[in-house]
């Protein structure tokens, strides 16, 4: 079988800020957010044959990482009629018979890692798609196992693929990330180190911690490479910290413990079509091409 593991928030926020015509529910409410995410998911399901999903959603923005690190994101600068979408997205999914994930103190992304961590190594499962842009989650890939689907442009990436857009191996993504930062999870990384020098030294010592403190023993030429050793020694906490927060946990709680769980049976018609007629959203109730029965 196959898995495919939706990062939900990402396609909230890539539908709300699409050009897309605006879609509004009850009262004038937008819902554009939430008809952008029902119709990719049903695209999924439809067009592209998924038959095991699991969906995850950053129930809250904040995270145990803002414990860690002050400036990581929040749901600060987020639109309020985007943000006031997240529980029906929530509703939406569960209502189309997907398993979903809603992370609170981890984030969409942990749910994520961690189910392909779970059964990424299953003998009956062929590969796990992990459908998002998100650089973030390249770090989950393994060979061909589990790869990163770039469902927008078309693109998937296995390791070899990580390695020619990232530069570096999955395995090393959040080293990578430590180094240069994160602008959209709010990290700014280490000064003078960029995507080139960071790729140059992680493609060749993998890791932190493999990189000589002393830059006359690099094997590797960068330039400025001695004011880069330093700022690495001098910043050594904060690049730390900064991969602890770009490194996805893996220990997740989700109720779901074999492949099996993740099957899409079909949408519970008199469930969605209710869900449909409470938010105004008629356009979408006689969307979903397989049906089943209410439990």
């Amino acid at each position: 079988m196959e898995i495919h593991l939706v990062d939900a928030t990402y396609e909230l926020f890539r539908a709300h800020f699409s050009p897309r015509p605006r879609v509004s529910g009850r009262e004038g409410t937008d819902l554009t957010a939430v008809a952008g995410l029902v119709d990719t998911l049903l695209a999924l399901l439809r067009d592209e044959g998924a038959t095991h999903v699991g969906c995850a959603t950053d129930h809250v923005i904040a995270s145990f990482r803002n414990a860690l690190y002050p400036g990581y994101k929040t749901d600060a600068g987020v639109p309020p009629e985007l943000l006031a979408q997240f529980p029906l997205a929530e509703e939406a999914i569960a209502a189309l018979g997907i398993v979903l994930w809603p992370m609170t103190d981890l984030e969409a992304d942990d749910a994520l890692a961690t189910a392909a961590a779970r059964w990424g190594a299953r003998r009956d499962v062929r590969r796990i798609v992990i459908c998002t842009p998100d650089k973030d989650l390249a770090q989950c890939v393994r060979d061909d196992r589990v790869v990163l689907r770039d469902r927008r442009r078309g693109l998937t990436y296995d390791a070899a693929g990580v390695q020619a857009k990232w530069g570096v191996p999955p395995a090393s993504v959040p080293d990578r990330l430590a180094l240069v930062g994160d602008a959209a999870d709010g990290f700014p990384g280490l000064p003078g180190w960029g995507a080139r020098s960071a790729e140059a030294v992680l493609a060749r010592y993998g890791h932190l911690e493999a990189i000589p403190r002393d830059a006359a023993a690099w094997e590797v030429a960068v330039r400025g490479a001695a004011g880069l050793a330093a700022t690495l020694v001098e910043r050594w906490d904060d690049a730390i910290l900064f991969r602890t927060l770009a490194t996805l946990r893996t220990d997740a709680t989700l109720r779901e413990r074999e492949p099996a769980d993740l099957a899409w049976r079909g949408t519970p018609e008199r469930r969605w079509r209710d869900f449909c007629a409470t938010t105004g959203l008629a356009r979408l109730a006689a969307r979903p091409h397989r049906w089943r029965e209410d439990a």
